[in-house]
C-alpha cells in the first residue's frame, strides 16, 4: 500500500511540474506577442525613435572620433619631433666629437663648439599627392583645369574674331625662352667647374691637412681659392654672359636659378664636410673621410640643398609618375602663358602712356592681384611640387618634404618657413644658426635681420637680372614689411581671421609687384635712353615716361 501510495505522489508531483513549466511558457509567449503587438501598434514611432537615436550616436561618435584624432596627431608628432631632435643631437654629437667625452670636452674647452645639425631626412610623401587622394582637394585642381580651358577658348576666340583664323603662334613663349642653346652651353659650363673644382679643392685640402705644419695658412688658401671660384665662376661669369648675348627673361631666369643652386649646394657640401675633417685630425684612423665622387654627383642633381653622404631611397622608381608631374609643368607653362596673354598684357600695354594718379595706381593694383595670385600658384605647383617630385623619382629620393601646409599658416613667420622648405633649411642652418655659432646666442634678432637681408638680395637681384632694370619693389616689401609682419603676426597669432590676414597681405603683396614690375617693363621699351647715366639706372623709368612721352 506503502508503494502505490509513493507512485501517486511521484506521478502528482511530475504533473504538477508540467503544468507548472507549460503555465510560465504561455506567460512567456502572452508577454512576446503584447510585445510584438505594442510594436506594430506603435511602429511608425518606434521607427522614428530608433532613426533619431542612431544619428545622435553617429554625430557623437563622429565627434568622438574627430577629437580622438586629433589628439593623437599632436602627441604622435610632438613624439616624433622629439624622438628625431634626441637622435639628430646624439648623432652629430657622436660625429663632431669621438671617443671619451671627458677627453673631448677638455681638448674643447676654451673653444666654440660648432653647432648641431638637425636636419635628418626621412621617407615621406609630398602633402599634396597625399591631399589629391581626397576627392574634395582634387575637384580644386580639376577647377584650376576647368579655368586654364576656359582661358584657351577665350584666347582663341578673340584671335578668330580678331584675325579670321585660329592664332596658335605661341609668340610670347617664343620669346621669353629665345637664345636656348646659349642657356644650355651656359648652364653645361656651370655644372661641370661645380662639380669639378669644389670637390677637387676640398679633396686636396682634406688630404693633406692632417700632415701640414701650417694648418691655418693651408685652410685660409683653398679656402680663398673657394671663394673665388664662387664668386668669379659662378656668380660673375654666368650673369655677364647672359647680359652680353642680350638673353630674354625666362633664359635669364633659368641661368640665375641654376647659378644661386650651384652656389648653395657648393657652399653646403664643404660646410658640411669641414667639421668632419676638424674631427678626424684627433682620431687615429688613417682614412681621411672624403665623400666619393658618386656621392657629390647624387647631391648636385637631388632635390635638397644640404648635404648628406646618403639619403633614404625609394626601391623603385615610377615613370609614369615622372611622365605626368613633368606634363604638369608644361601645363603649367602655358597656364602662365594664357594669365598673361589674357590679363597682364591688355592691362599693361599702354598704361605707362596714361597720366598718373592715385586712382590709377589703386585700379592697377587690385586688378593685377588675380593674375599675381594665379602666377604665385602656378609657381609653386609647378616648381616646388612637380619639378621637385620630378626628380626625386628619377633619383629614388625618399623625402619629398619640399614645403609645409603654407595655406594653413596664420602667421607671417610660419608661412616664411613652410612655404619653400628647400631653400629655408638652407637659411636655417647656414645662415641663421652658423651666425648665432660665430656671434653668440644673444643676437638672434640680429641673426633674423641677416636672413632676410640675404633672402631680399638674392630675389632683388634674381629680378633684377631677369627683367634688365633696377626696381627694389620686392627688396622693399621683403625688408619693410615682411620683417614688420614677422613679428606682428608671429607664431602665438591663432584661429582663422589671423590666415584670413595673412591671404589678404598676401594677395595685395602680389598685386603690388605685378602691378609695378609691368609698369616699369614697359615703361622701360616705351621710353628708352639713348645715353643713360648711372642715375638712370637707378631711376625707376615709369616714374618720368609719360612726361617723356608728352615731350
Amino acid at each position: 500500500m506503502s508503494d502505490e501510495e509513493s507512485r501517486v505522489l511521484r506521478s502528482r508531483r511530475v504533473i504538477s511540474k508540467q503544468s507548472v513549466h507549460s503555465e510560465q511558457e504561455d506567460v512567456a509567449r502572452r508577454t512576446e506577442e503584447d510585445r510584438v503587438f505594442r510594436t506594430v501598434s506603435n511602429g511608425l514611432v518606434d521607427l522614428e525613435h530608433v532613426i533619431s537615436r542612431k544619428m545622435e550616436m553617429r554625430k557623437k561618435a563622429e565627434h568622438l572620433k574627430n577629437e580622438l584624432m586629433k589628439e593623437v596627431d599632436g602627441h604622435l608628432n610632438e613624439f616624433v619631433n622629439n624622438l628625431i631632435e634626441e637622435s639628430t643631437v646624439l648623432e652629430n654629437t657622436q660625429s663632431f666629437y669621438p671617443g671619451n667625452a671627458e677627453k673631448d670636452s677638455q681638448k674643447a674647452r676654451g673653444q666654440r663648439a660648432l653647432p648641431e645639425h638637425g636636419k635628418l631626412f626621412v621617407s615621406r610623401r609630398s602633402l599634396l599627392d597625399e591631399l589629391f587622394e581626397v576627392n574634395h582637394i582634387r575637384t580644386i585642381y580639376h577647377m584650376f583645369i576647368a579655368l586654364l580651358i576656359l582661358f584657351i577658348l577665350s584666347t582663341l576666340v578673340v584671335d578668330f574674331i580678331d584675325e579670321g583664323r585660329l592664332v596658335l603662334e605661341f609668340d610670347l613663349l617664343v620669346y621669353a625662352f629665345g637664345k636656348f642653346p646659349i642657356v644650355i652651353s651656359t648652364w653645361l659650363c656651370m655644372f661641370l667647374s661645380t662639380f669639378l673644382i669644389p670637390y677637387g679643392l676640398f679633396s686636396a685640402w682634406a688630404r693633406g691637412y692632417r700632415a701640414s705644419f701650417h694648418r691655418s695658412i693651408r685652410s685660409v688658401f683653398f679656402g680663398l681659392l673657394f671663394m673665388t671660384f664662387q664668386m668669379l665662376g659662378l656668380g660673375f661669369m654666368p650673369t655677364y654672359i647672359l647680359l652680353h648675348h642680350d638673353l630674354p627673361p625666362a633664359s635669364r631666369f633659368i641661368i640665375i636659378l641654376e647659378q644661386v643652386r650651384l652656389i648653395m649646394k657648393s657652399h653646403s657640401f664643404v660646410r658640411e664636410n669641414v667639421p668632419r675633417i676638424f674631427a678626424f685630425t684627433k682620431e687615429k684612423s688613417s682614412i681621411v673621410p672624403v665623400p666619393q665622387v658618386t656621392q657629390y654627383l647624387y647631391f648636385l642633381f637631388a632635390p635638397t640643398l644640404i648635404y648628406r653622404d646618403s639619403y633614404p631611397r625609394n626601391p623603385s622608381i615610377r615613370w609614369g609618375y615622372v611622365a605626368t608631374k613633368f606634363a604638369q609643368v608644361l601645363g603649367c607653362l602655358f597656364y602662365a602663358y594664357y594669365v598673361f596673354v589674357r590679363l597682364c598684357i591688355p592691362l599693361f600695354r599702354n598704361i605707362s602712356q596714361e597720366q598718373f594718379s592715385l586712382r590709377v595706381l589703386v585700379l592697377c593694383i587690385f586688378n593685377s592681384i588675380l593674375p599675381g595670385v594665379l602666377v604665385l600658384f602656378l609657381a609653386f605647383f609647378a616648381f616646388l611640387h612637380c619639378w621637385l617630385n620630378a626628380f626625386a623619382e628619377m633619383l629614388r629620393f625618399a623625402d619629398r618634404m619640399f614645403y609645409k601646409d603654407w595655406w594653413n599658416s596664420t602667421s607671417f613667420a610660419n608661412y616664411y618657413r613652410t612655404w619653400n622648405v628647400v631653400v629655408h633649411d638652407w637659411l636655417y642652418y647656414y645662415a641663421y644658426r652658423d651666425f648665432l655659432w660665430i656671434f653668440g646666442r644673444r643676437f638672434k634678432s640680429a641673426a633674423m635681420l641677416c636672413v632676410f637681408t640675404v633672402s631680399a638680395v638674392v630675389h632683388e637681384y634674381a629680378l633684377g637680372i631677369c627683367f634688365g632694370f633696377f626696381y627694389p619693389v620686392l627688396f622693399i616689401l621683403f625688408m619693410c614689411f615682411g620683417m614688420l609682419f614677422n613679428f606682428i603676426l608671429h607664431d602665438r597669432r591663432k584661429g582663422p581671421i589671423w590666415n584670413v590676414i595673412m591671404w589678404t597681405s598676401l594677395f595685395l603683396g602680389q598685386g603690388v609687384l605685378i602691378c609695378l614690375y609691368s609698369q616699369e617693363w614697359y615703361a622701360q621699351r616705351h621710353c628708352p635712353i639713348n645715353n643713360p647715366a648711372f642715375i638712370d639706372f637707378l631711376k625707376p623709368r615709369s616714374w618720368t615716361c609719360r612726361l617723356q612721352l608728352e615731350d
